[in-house]
């Protein structure tokens, strides 16, 4: 076995172990987890219906006043993650769920070193691998059921083909380029941010448009286009337009979420990055100086870093996790400003890495503690009870939580509350099933006058079949008889 391949075992198993343990952090699965799941588990049963349509939860939405871009078409969500997740349910291992983004991170600590050795050299392969598979926020979402981790992987997938390809006229990876590209936007929409970077180097690179002339970039497009028709063909049948899917995803985005400041991903710089990200603002002034940013290498992690967070940050709504992709550029740039230390570069190194373990340590301890609350451990007692039951109906405000771990249909509290809609959202709708109410209090805080009167009505009306009180944790079940 040659040595790099050895060494890429070793940064794949490091990584894998890492994010392994953060899957442990908390017991539950955040709302937009359990979605993908739940798309993934009822993909499995049928592979055409990519909605919630027939299969008892909701994925909660609002419309923006457009119902025709609403429940229950999923189309605003990439797809690629749910059909993926769709095998594991087919071949009875769903458990192995939470498992592979921990595998897919870890896969692009790889790629980030693979990258790294194309566009400078070993060593800045090797520098940049270890920094990347350290970033707590790449960290935190490979043990997580998301889109984040699998879409990085994609574009790194999709940077490496164009390097190998468009830099070093491997032929091959030219045409690969557009079908990664396809998957990164399939993976994830924000991936239409990507797609001007390569315009934009291209332009720097050559200063004119004959970049137009290599045949093979249309091929390249022509292989983007065919990977994405299924995805055209579910648009025209669910929303009668092709694109159907990637307009319901730009409407969401505008009306879902809420706004955060412009300095948002700035304000948790540290919490996001640790050390490394102050080594990247280093080895920036330092690209300034030099002015290695004259380089191709660099000008493509340069755009690529400056024109995506630039995207992220006029956004209205913003989540640590909606710059996932940008990482693999701060690592590299890090690992590039490393190799161009001429003393204690080792020393340095072994600095960064035990400031980076202490950190992790720090999030995941942070983490533990406030998910393995008195409130969650309830409310997984309480699913394993409704679990149990047989063809049952919860109405809860966690449709989708629920549906992950009871598979139990579900629906939504009537809105406005009356014990008398209740009674006719149950006897109206779902008179077959055995219809519980789940009353969880971290979303239903009896703080709140509103919820105090929805547990009044539902103790003075309802059989109480399970309760779960311990310290401040409250959970109820309600059965409808």
């Amino acid at each position: 076995m040659k040595r790099e391949t050895k060494l890429l075992i070793l940064l794949f198993i490091i990584a894998f172990i890492i994010r392994g343990i953060f899957v442990f952090a908390t017991p539950l699965k955040i709302w937009d987890e359990t979605v993908y799941a739940n798309l993934g588990y009822d993909l499995s049963n049928n592979f055409l219906d990519y909605s919630v349509r027939n299969n008892g939860w909701s994925d909660f939405i609002p419309s923006g006043g457009d119902n025709f871009y609403a429940w229950p078409k999923m189309g605003f969500r990439a797809p690629l993650l749910p059909y993926l997740l769709s095998l594991f349910y087919l071949f009875n291992l769903g458990f192995l769920t939470n498992f592979f983004m921990v595998f897919v991170g870890s896969l692009s600590v790889c790629l980030v070193y693979l990258l790294g050795k194309n566009m400078f050299n070993k060593m800045v392969a090797i520098y940049s691998a270890i920094l990347f598979l350290l970033m707590p926020l790449h960290i935190i979402y490979s043990a997580k059921i998301l889109t984040g981790v699998l879409f990085t992987f994609f574009v790194l997938l999709t940077f490496f083909s164009f390097w190998k390809g468009y830099e070093e006229g491997n032929k091959k990876h030219k045409i690969l380029f557009g079908f990664f590209l396809a998957l990164a936007l399939l993976s994830r929409y924000t991936a239409l941010w990507i797609m001007p970077v390569f315009l934009l180097y291209f332009l720097a690179r050559d200063k004119s448009f004959k970049f137009f002339k290599d045949k093979y970039l249309w091929y390249a497009i022509l292989a983007f286009f065919l990977t994405l028709i299924p995805w055209f063909i579910y648009g025209a049948f669910e929303y009668n337009n092709p694109i159907g899917p990637f307009i319901h995803g730009a409407k969401a985005s505008v009306y879902w979420g809420g706004l955060q400041s412009w300095h948002f991903f700035f304000d948790y710089w540290w919490q996001m990055f640790s050390i490394v990200g102050i080594i990247f603002v280093v080895g920036l002034i330092y690209i300034l100086y030099k002015r290695d940013f004259l380089k191709k290498e660099i000008y493509l992690l340069l755009i690529w870093f400056a024109f995506f967070l630039g995207m992220a940050v006029y956004m209205p709504h913003k989540e640590t996790r909606f710059i996932l992709v940008i990482v693999p550029t701060i690592a590299l740039i890090s690992g590039y400003f490393i190799d161009k230390i001429k003393k204690y570069k080792k020393l340095i190194l072994m600095g960064i890495i035990v400031i980076s373990l202490f950190s992790l340590s720090f999030q995941f301890y942070t983490t533990y503690n406030n998910s393995y609350t008195d409130t969650n451990k309830c409310f997984l007692e309480g699913s394993k009870f409704l679990e149990n039951q047989e063809n049952a109906l919860i109405v809860t405000d966690e449709s989708s939580s629920i549906y992950y771990y009871t598979k139990q249909s579900t629906s939504f509290y009537p809105n406005p509350w009356s014990y008398e809609s209740l009674k006719s959202l149950i006897e109206n709708y779902h008179s077959e099933k055995n219809s519980f109410v789940f009353f969880i209090d971290f979303d239903m805080p009896l703080n709140d006058g509103e919820h105090i009167k929805i547990k009044k009505d539902l103790d003075e009306n309802l059989e109480k079949v399970f309760e779960c009180s311990i310290g401040e944790g409250l959970n109820v079940i309600y059965k409808y008889s």
